[in-house]
């Protein structure tokens, strides 16, 4: 990947429905290798999707919550259950495997606590395996970017 590309994704991230050559004209390079790079960025996988970036301020997913989680044990049937489950839950946004006192965090958004409650006893203590889940509550959002620094 070379800085024209760079350019292009820094681009992408600002207006993902930029024309080829309103890119083209970011990165100084005609409209159709534009075109191309951006094709064989998608191809490469390093383009996942395009999407329209929502002020959650604006809807009804008030409550924003961290989950730390522990498992029982680690044998791979839990784990994997566990991170598919995770992959199916609308209301996780993140999960990332972590170090320290947890095996996960988890990024949630609900319409408030009480929604999180159900959410906890509907879901997330109802999986296999869950030994502790400890909840932070996010009581406002400081910075929120979904850009890489590229």
């Amino acid at each position: 990947m070379d800085k024209t590309d760079l350019g292009i994704l820094r681009a992408l991230q600002e207006d993902g429905r930029a024309s080829a050559q309103q890119l083209s004209e970011k990165v100084g390079l005609s409209a159709a290798p534009v075109w191309r790079r951006v094709k064989a960025l998608e191809a490469q996988g390093v383009i996942v999707g395009y999407g329209a970036h929502v002020d959650r301020s604006k809807t009804d997913l008030k409550a924003c919550m961290f989950a730390h989680v522990s498992l029982e044990r680690h044998s791979t049937s839990v784990v994997e259950h566990f991170e598919r489950s995770v992959r199916d839950a609308p209301e996780i946004l993140e999960c990332y495997a972590v170090t320290g006192d947890s095996d996960f965090l988890l990024k949630i958004l609900v319409e408030s606590a009480e929604d999180y409650d159900r959410f906890l006893h509907r879901f997330l203590f109802n999986l296999p395996g869950i030994r502790q889940t400890r909840t932070i509550v996010a009581l406002r959002e400081i910075k929120h970017d979904v850009k890489l620094p590229l």
